[in-house]
């Protein structure tokens, strides 16, 4: 009879504590549908452990009834020196047998590693580092910061500094609070380990604001102490309620579940081995005490290990719908209107591992932005486990394609064309839209002399660009140089009456040379380029546009490398080492950046000038470019104009030019540029002080020293 068996081993770890290996994959019967079971067969070899878990990537690709458990964490404790061990899969009619290597270096589960072990894993990482993005990305990224997250020593430091509550305080603040609505957790539960349940429970037990239910739908555990866990606490406290399951319907109906018995006006989502921090519902009703229509409110958050130590914290921004777009960086802790999620149909089935992205993308679109609200607190932690999306992401491939298609579904429900791709990593998305219409696009370079510049600049945009309906106008700012006409006539010869030459010979004055080229535009959208870019990207002038048509787009900025391949540009942000900096500046080509943001389409309150769209209508309703600021923040203060306006301004991941920064006008080097620039950061920050003091697209909690994305503290 053949062999149906179809046995998958995802990872195998190492538990630095105790030197178990802890190896976790699927595996079934192809013909039968039967779950293999799993055995060593020799004593000699060690002993095992075998928990079967629901992997919903597998019965949704096998059709398997819903509550079978395909996927295995299989832990063994070795006997003496083993070199290698066998694993036996099987069941009545088959059986497969996978020699495992003890010894190699597998990675370890996280939280358990000593010291040196982190540093051995640094050192893994580095390597996949080097084998992603390259030799040279790989020694910029290790001059930069190192290959390793960023140094928890930091973080541990805020904790202390930000987390120093005075519980008596805060309880005479809420015993003022007018409006005190029930908070209804919703948590589904299903097998899990009894001391994680039992911790997550009392996080909501310990909560300095007591008007909350939790509401635990139970989806049909097979694990008997999930249910001795649960009725000990309905016992011991009337706020809790649960309902079971009779059968397993996965995370989405389990969810709804706890939903239909919510009674709050708010409901915050839980999973049922994370925490929440203790002040977390008291920061959600302090702020509904001050904005109480709000309708989402959600929080930063932080992960933490089998010992209790927390880490890498998510030091999220403001509400940003384009950066949703790409990821779901809302997530934890989420507390939404219970009328506006139940409008909607709750969660919906067959999105399962993704479920609460595709919740925030539909609840999103039934409020407006002054209805969603972002407290920069650390107010959740995630549970890292061997077997969590949290420790390794590529343990949960099906949630990834199920948020794939949660996108999917979000375009054709908001009417808009277009498709939707995995980016670079896990968990990230880019939502390329369709071009409506192929409008002019009106290309304004400025330049005076720079002769190889502006040759290398025109020429790579002849050369590459795919898009055909552009015009290129030339500000020419007193050119004394003779090769310049010889330049002009060349690309005139190319290009006959798509490009022209428009002589603006005044004392330097880049707001005043663009305003006036601007006039002479004659197409839909103005982008403004630097003379000493290079264009990569050939579909770079199709993707700004398909961002840029769109009425609530506002300025359309790019991914700008120096000659070395690291970041020039990506996204300025108010307030980072004074008036505004560029984030990731002079990280490596190919890096994710601070939770994958150089993969992704990101909302920022300002992009670079050097390479930027905007629809003409826009600039002209804000009279373009301020001619007081003659060098420095024209940029930064037309983003911000367009802003107001009530438009998103977006970078683009996959927009890249070349810039060879500096090239051109030098530095601010002389007493009359020093002056000039310090009377410039002066009329921004009178101007714009509010956003220089918070910027909403970056975060208080983080540097604003460097664009690093590190930690802040004192």
């Amino acid at each position: 009879m053949k062999n149906q068996l179809k046995i998958c081993i995802d990872s195998i770890m190492k538990n630095g504590k105790d030197k178990s290996l802890v190896i976790t994959g699927w595996g079934l019967d192809e013909e039968t549908k039967e779950i293999p079971r799993i055995r060593i067969d020799s004593a000699e070899q060690g002993t095992i452990n075998v928990e079967y878990v629901y992997r919903g990537d597998v019965n949704g690709l096998y059709k398997l009834n819903g509550n079978q458990e395909a996927g295995f964490v299989v832990t063994v404790h070795l006997q003496g020196k083993i070199d290698t061990f066998d694993l036996t899969f099987y069941t009545n009619a088959n059986e497969e047998i996978r020699g495992i290597t003890a010894n190699d270096n597998y990675p370890l589960v996280p939280g358990s590693e000593g010291e040196w072990k982190k540093k051995a894993r640094v050192v893994r990482k580095g390597l996949g580092y080097l084998k992603r993005n390259g030799l040279r990305s790989t020694i910029q990224r290790i001059k930069l910061k190192g290959i390793s997250e960023p140094s928890n020593e930091n973080y541990l430091t805020w904790i202390k500094q930000n987390e120093q509550w005075d519980s008596e305080k805060i309880k005479a603040e809420i015993s003022d609070f007018t409006y005190q609505p029930k908070i209804s957790v919703l948590m589904p539960v299903y097998n899990v380990e009894q001391k994680w349940l039992e911790k997550c429970i009392q996080s909501v037990q310990a909560q300095f604001y007591d008007n909350w239910e939790l509401c635990i739908s139970d989806d049909a555990s097979t694990d008997l102490n999930v249910k001795k866990v649960l009725d000990k606490f309905v016992k011991l406290d009337s706020r809790i309620k649960v309902v079971y399951r009779t059968e397993n319907g996965h995370i989405s109906k389990a969810t709804n579940s706890a939903l239909e018995i919510a009674t709050g006006d708010f409901v915050a989502l839980l999973d049922n081995d994370d925490e929440l921090a203790p002040i977390a519902f008291y920061e959600v009703v302090k702020l509904l005490n001050k904005k109480p229509d709000l309708d989402l409110i959600y929080s930063d958050e932080d992960k933490i290990d089998m010992q209790g130590n927390r880490f890498e914290p998510a030091f999220k921004p403001d509400w940003s719908p384009d950066l949703l777009l790409g990821t779901n960086y809302i997530s934890h802790l989420g507390v939404y209107r219970r009328s506006i999620v139940e409008e909607i149909g709750g969660f919906r089935a067959g999105l399962e591992g993704s479920q609460d992205f595709d919740l925030v993308l539909r609840f999103t679109e039934k409020t407006t932005a002054e209805k969603i609200a972002h407290i920069p607190e650390i107010l959740y932690y995630w549970r890292v486990l061997p077997t969590s999306t949290a420790a390794d992401q590529s343990t949960k491939g099906y949630a990834f394609e199920a948020g794939r298609k949660a996108l999917e579904d979000a375009l054709v429900r908001r009417g808009i064309k277009g498709t939707v791709t995995h980016a670079a990593g896990n968990g990230l998305f880019d939502v390329n839209y369709d071009l409506l219409s192929e409008d002019l696009v009106s290309i304004i370079i400025p330049t005076k002399n720079g002769y190889d510049d502006m040759r290398r600049c025109l020429k790579s945009i002849v050369d590459k660009t795919s898009y055909e309906n552009y015009e290129i106008i030339v500000a020419d700012n007193g050119s004394t140089d003779p090769k310049m006409d010889q330049l002009y006539k060349e690309f005139i010869d190319k290009l006959g009456n798509r490009i022209i030459i428009e002589s603006i010979d005044i004392p330097f004055n880049y707001s005043r040379i663009n305003n006036l080229a601007a006039k002479k535009a004659s197409g839909k959208y103005l982008l403004f380029l630097n003379n000493d870019t290079e264009v990569i990207t050939t579909d770079w002038l199709e993707r700004m546009i398909s961002s840029a048509q769109f009425d609530r787009i506002g300025c359309v900025g790019a991914k700008l490398y120096y000659p070395n391949h690291t970041i020039q540009h990506a996204g300025v942000i108010l307030g980072l080492g004074g008036a505004a900096g560029h984030g990731h500046h002079t990280f490596p080509r190919g890096d994710f950046g601070y939770f994958g943001k150089l993969e992704i389409n990101v909302n920022y309150l300002a992009v670079t000038a050097a390479c930027l769209m905007v629809k003409k209508q826009d600039f002209d309703d804000v009279n373009g470019f301020d001619e007081e600021l003659t060098v420095a923040f024209n940029d930064v203060d037309l983003c911000l104009k367009i802003h107001k306006l009530g438009r998103n301004n977006i970078w683009l991941h996959s927009v890249e030019l070349f810039h060879y920064e500096s090239q051109s006008r030098g530095h601010e080097d002389t007493p009359e540029k020093i002056q000039r620039f310090q009377k410039e950061t002066a009329l921004m920050e009178s101007r714009w002080g509010s956003y220089v003091e918070n910027d909403p697209y970056y975060n208080p909690n983080l540097t604003r020293i460097a664009g690093d994305f590190s930690v802040r503290v004192n």
